[in-house]
Order: C-alpha cells, then sequence, then structure tokens
C-alpha cells in the first residue's frame, strides 16, 4: 500500500496515538503483536502516513486502556472527515507548508486567543498592512510573491470575518505603533480593528506599555481550540518557520500564559479607546 503525504490533521492523529500508546508504556512492537501487524505499520500509523480506521482506533485506544472515550470520540471525527481538504488545498506547491498548516488548524478550531508584540494579528490585517509586512521580508521576495502570500492571508480571515469563529486578540502597544509602510497604512489599520472590535465574535484587548505583568520571554502565539481540550494547538512566530506544539505540558504553558495577559490587558472598551487615541496620533503625522 502506498504511503500517503499526511495533512496536519492527520499527523495529530498519528501523534495521538502514539502518545496514547506511551502513556501505557507500551514499545510500538508491543502494539503491532496485538493488533497482528507490522511495527513498521505502527509507525506509519504514528506518522499519520497510513489509514486508520475508527474501528482500529478503537481496538487501540481498548489495548491501550484509554478510558477517555471524549479523546477517542475526537478522534473518530478527524478520521471520518469528508471534504478532500479546505480551501487552502488550492495553494499547495505554490505556497510553503507553513502557510497551508496555519490556515488548516484555523479552519478546525473552535475558537482562537493570540497575543502579538511586533504586528497586528494575520487575521485582523488589512490589504494595504498584508501587503507591507510582506514587502520588508529579506531577503526581498518578488512582487508576485508578496501578492500571492497577501492574497492568501487575507483569505484566512473568513472564518472570522464570516464564519463568526469566536477570536480574542490580545495586542501590545508596540504593535498598534509599528509603523511598516508609514502612519497612514497604520492609522487606517487602526481604525479597522476598531471596526472589528465591535463584531460579536471578536474580542480585542490592549497590553499597555506600563503593564509589568506579561512575562519578558513571551512569543507571538495564537492558541486553537480544539474539539476537546486535548486536541488544543499553539503556533508561535519564528524567523525559521511556525513552530507548533500539541503536548499537553506545552499547552497548558499558554494557557496560563493567556491568563496572565488577560488579567493585565486592558478591557474591550478601553481598548477600543486607547486604540483611538493612537490612530489620532498617526493621523497627526500625515495630516
Amino acid at each position: 500500500m502506498a504511503l500517503r503525504i499526511p495533512t496536519l490533521r492527520q499527523r495529530r492523529l498519528g501523534a495521538e496515538l502514539r502518545r496514547m500508546r506511551e502513556q501505557a508504556g507500551f514499545s510500538g512492537s508491543h502494539v503491532a503483536r496485538e493488533l497482528g501487524v507490522t511495527s513498521a505499520l505502527v509507525t506509519q500509523m504514528e506518522n499519520g502516513k497510513s489509514a486508520v480506521s475508527v474501528e482500529r482506533l478503537r481496538t487501540i485506544a481498548a489495548l491501550c486502556m484509554c478510558v477517555n472515550e471524549p479523546l477517542v470520540d475526537a478522534l473518530a471525527e478527524i478520521i471520518t472527515e469528508r471534504g478532500g481538504g479546505g480551501w487552502w488545498e488550492e495553494y499547495r506547491g505554490r505556497l510553503s507548508q507553513d502557510f497551508l498548516e496555519v490556515a488548516e488548524i484555523e479552519g478546525h478550531a473552535r475558537g482562537l486567543s493570540a497575543y502579538t508584540m511586533a504586528f497586528i494579528h494575520g487575521l485582523l490585517q488589512t490589504n494595504a498592512y498584508v501587503s507591507a509586512i510582506f514587502a520588508r521580508s529579506y531577503p526581498p521576495l518578488p512582487g508576485h510573491e508578496v501578492d500571492l502570500r497577501a492574497e492568501f492571508r487575507l483569505r484566512r480571515q473568513h472564518i472570522v470575518r464570516s464564519e463568526g469563529t469566536p477570536f480574542t486578540a490580545y495586542i501590545h502597544e508596540a504593535a498598534l505603533r509599528m509603523q511598516f509602510s508609514g502612519a497612514k497604512v497604520q492609522a487606517d489599520q487602526l481604525g479597522a480593528l476598531i471596526d472589528a472590535s465591535e463584531q460579536p465574535n471578536i474580542a480585542i484587548r490592549v497590553v499597555p506599555f506600563d503593564v509589568d505583568a506579561v512575562p519578558l520571554n513571551t512569543e507571538n502565539f495564537t492558541y486553537f481550540d480544539g474539539s476537546i481540550q486535548e486536541l488544543d494547538t499553539v503556533q508561535a512566530d519564528s524567523g525559521v518557520g511556525n513552530l507548533l506544539f500539541d503536548a499537553p505540558a506545552h499547552t497548558a504553558r499558554f494557557r496560563s500564559l493567556l491568563g496572565r495577559i488577560g488579567s493585565a490587558a486592558l478591557s474591550e472598551e478601553e481598548s477600543r479607546d486607547f486604540i483611538r487615541s493612537i490612530k489620532k496620533d498617526m493621523e497627526r503625522k500625515y495630516a
């Protein structure tokens, strides 16, 4: 049987199978013997490269003494998903895997929370702001690559703009003041933030400079709520690409960070007023 190139969701299913086996203290060869298959097939299932039926999933769960029925049911939902992939598959071969994986996680998330320090989150960026961000890449990107990436990012916004996925954005004051293409673009971006904050599913909360309760080593990150907490995922920015975390210890750390940030951030109404004041400062610069 030919091995497939797994999607992110399929790799996550395999990772949960491996975690289930390891928590039971079993080796891959032990599970293989119990299933009557080869150790190589167990490895392929845990890498997401070989399909797993719902029946086999439940057999493995029973073998590994997993009594977390909501987790097993949620994994069964991944197996039975239909549709042949989301809209992001149109860009396969044109954009890197990092871009597609972020869109895939967003497309399946029940809710999102994010913290950014240097820029406005991609799901809230205006067209001009998006283009300015990518135009400042180093080494410089050719114009058609800037346009393609901007187009993709704006399409990602559909999940919060049209589908209404709950989204809480914690934005540091530095990101509100950072200019990537002049004061006019930044002022327009701040205006768009104010408009977005009026949507019922979007909460925008500012972390001002004078707040000292946020840990110094906090990354720009997005927390994606899965169908159950065990399937939550975190994406953190890196200079060499996306970093994805799904181990329980990692997701617990980021949930704790979100709690600390939420305690320090301004309320939604205070944040709107704060953004308006910075927007006025920007407008005075080009008036």
